[in-house]
């Protein structure tokens, strides 16, 4: 049986958005990932062109809340930045809950020629992580 990841950061555009497409794309045969925000915007389109890159599919994402998944069971609650780390709903409980920080790149200002490699090295940042958290393989 698969286990279940929830990703959690505050507008799920771009940090839950790539941890989740990483997760289902290098791991999928052992995890299924889901993500949420404490409030749902869109997904960033560069953090969806830098999923493109390493050929996900990045078609079926999509911004989510936290309530779209209350009272489903995950066995990790993974939060990606301190605002969902503090407001992680008590509906959650019960699951491993791991914070991990990481940068947003969707905070940088500049032309996309200037922010897309952050964009990049944050990706391959969670990449990494959820290889060596979760298993398998680079």
């Amino acid at each position: 049986m698969k286990k279940r990841i929830l990703f959690l950061c505050t507008h799920n555009s771009c940090r839950s958005q790539m941890a989740e497409a990483l997760a289902n794309h290098f791991l999928g045969d052992q995890v299924q990932a889901c993500s949420a925000g404490t409030e749902a915007t869109r997904v960033n389109p560069l953090a969806a062109q830098v999923l493109t890159e390493l050929g996900i599919d990045t078609t079926p994402l999509r911004s989510k809340t936290m309530d779209e998944f209350a009272g489903q069971n995950f066995d990790h609650v993974v939060t990606l930045c301190g605002d969902a780390n503090e407001t992680c709903p008590l509906f959650f409980g019960g699951v491993e809950r791991v914070h991990r920080g990481f940068n947003d790149p969707s905070r940088l200002s500049g032309s996309v020629e200037d922010v897309l490699p952050e964009f990049r090295r944050v990706r391959d940042e969670i990449k990494s992580w959820i290889m060596d958290y979760f298993g398998g393989t680079p």
